[in-house]
């Protein structure tokens, strides 16, 4: 992409919003739109760096030129772990952290999510989601994927339309290989473990991300941080006809 941020309301902004991926720049834009509805002045940044450090470090210079800090720092995804690592590291730049649809903390819950989403989709779906080329960040492919993805991933989608992602493979496989590595080596919790600002968490009962696999590291290193199950919910809140009230309801308690 040509630019590294998307910016909503009024400049400087106050809240931060991440997407997942790696490499799956805009996916939250629909979530980060809400919130400047709701009268947040809003920063979607898209990172590009090709390693953890490299991505923490690009979120801190476009939080230093784009925000006033601390933020209220709101991640979605492979997005909650970045915003995790980069609480750790940059502790005076975050007031409050809320994490939405985590990946999981330790390595031991993330099989399940491969068994869980093949068994929502038919032979068909995943013979297609198999066939796709998202190396070269074919725009037809990527909102295929994301179309597909969203069947294993949601409990019941709303009408609005899904925004359009730029999906960058090779940041993909190279922050994921740093990103795996920090989870097996416990380091990812670790970090978790040193953030000092308050923590909040939101998770779908739906997701296939197992919310055990979120809850139970996540308390175990920050007793302090509050964790909330929504039901009829999968991995975008935002999107659910069920759960999406009771989501804004979360996110605006912890925003305070």
């Amino acid at each position: 992409m040509t630019q590294n941020r998307r910016q909503y309301g009024t400049a400087p902004s106050t809240v931060v919003v991440l997407h997942g991926g790696p490499g799956g720049a805009g996916e939250v834009a629909p979530f980060a739109e809400a919130l400047a509805g709701l009268g947040h002045d809003v920063l979607e940044p898209f990172q590009a760096a090709m390693s953890v450090d490299a991505q923490v470090a690009e979120l801190h210079s476009q939080i230093s030129a784009y925000c006033t800090a601390p933020v209220t720092l709101i991640e979605w995804s492979w997005g909650a772990w970045l915003g995790c690592l980069f609480a750790a590291r940059h502790p005076d730049a975050v007031q409050t952290l809320i994490l939405v649809g985590s990946g999981p903390f330790e390595a031991r819950h993330a099989e399940a999510i491969r068994h869980t989403k093949a068994a929502r989709l038919t032979a068909e779906m995943q013979a297609e989601l198999g066939t796709l080329r998202l190396e070269r960040g074919n725009p037809t492919h990527v909102a295929r994927f994301i179309e597909l993805s969203d069947v294993a991933d949601t409990y019941a989608r709303d009408q609005s339309p899904p925004p359009v992602v730029h999906f960058d493979e090779r940041i993909h496989a190279a922050v994921w290989q740093d990103a795996k590595a920090l989870r097996q080596s416990g380091a990812l919790l670790k970090a978790v473990g040193t953030i000092r600002c308050p923590v909040t968490a939101i998770h779908g009962d739906y997701d296939p991300r197992p919310a055990e696999g979120v809850s139970a590291p996540l308390l175990r290193v920050l007793p302090n941080a509050t964790f909330h199950l929504l039901a009829n919910c999968g991995h975008k809140p935002w999107q659910e006809v069920h759960a999406r009230d009771a989501f804004y309801r979360l996110i605006k308690d912890a925003i305070g």
